[in-house]
C-alpha cells in the first residue's frame, strides 16, 4: 500500500565521532570528497538506508568511509537545526565510538582522506560538526573524567 504524505519529510543521517582513550585524545575525521563542504573536514557519516535504525547506519558509514569496523557506540544527540545541511532538511543522529589508540584508516568511497587529529589542533569542521564535537567531548569527559 502507498501512502503519501501532507508535509515533506526531512531526511535523516547518522555521524560517528570516533575518538581515542589516551591522555590527549585524538579524533578520526574525513576529509570530504563531494559536495557540499568538498575538501573541508568532518565526522564519517551519511544518509540512513530505510531498512536500517541510526545505529546500523553509523556503524556501516564509518566503515564505508574509513575501513574502520566497530560494535560498540553511545549516542551524543540528534542535531535538526533547520540550515545544518545545505542539500536540504536533514536531522543528524551523532554517536560517539571510543578506541584505545589510533587505528590504520583509509578514505573510501566519498572520503578522500581519512585522518586522526589531537583534540586540540582539530581543522574546521563541516556542517554543524563543531557543535557535535563540543558535546562529544562533554560525554567523554563524562566517561573517561582522566583523560581532557
Amino acid at each position: 500500500m502507498e501512502y503519501t504524505y501532507k508535509y515533506p519529510r526531512p531526511a535523516v543521517t547518522a555521524d560517528c565521532v570516533v575518538m581515542t582513550k589516551e591522555s590527549v585524545p585524538e579524533v578520526l575525521l574525513i576529509e570530504r570528497g563531494a559536495d557540499p563542504y568538498k575538501g573541508c573536514w568532518a565526522f564519517p557519516g551519511g544518509f540512513m538506508n530505510m531498512d536500517e535504525t541510526t545505529e546500523q547506519c553509523a556503524i556501516r558509514e564509518l566503515e564505508e568511509e574509513t575501513g574502520l569496523q566497530v560494535s560498540e557506540l553511545h549516542q551524543i544527540g540528534a542535531y535538526s537545526k533547520v540550515d545544518r545541511d545545505p542539500r536540504g532538511r536533514t536531522i543528524t543522529v551523532a554517536y560517539l565510538v571510543i578506541v584505545d589508540h589510533p587505528i590504520a584508516v583509509t578514505g573510501q568511497d566519498d572520503a578522500a582522506k581519512a585522518q586522526w587529529f589531537s583534540v586540540d589542533a582539530l581543522p574546521p569542521l563541516a556542517f554543524d560538526h563543531e557543535d557535535i564535537m563540543r558535546d562529544a567531548i562533554n560525554y567523554y569527559k563524562m566517561r573517561f573524567p582522566q583523560g581532557l
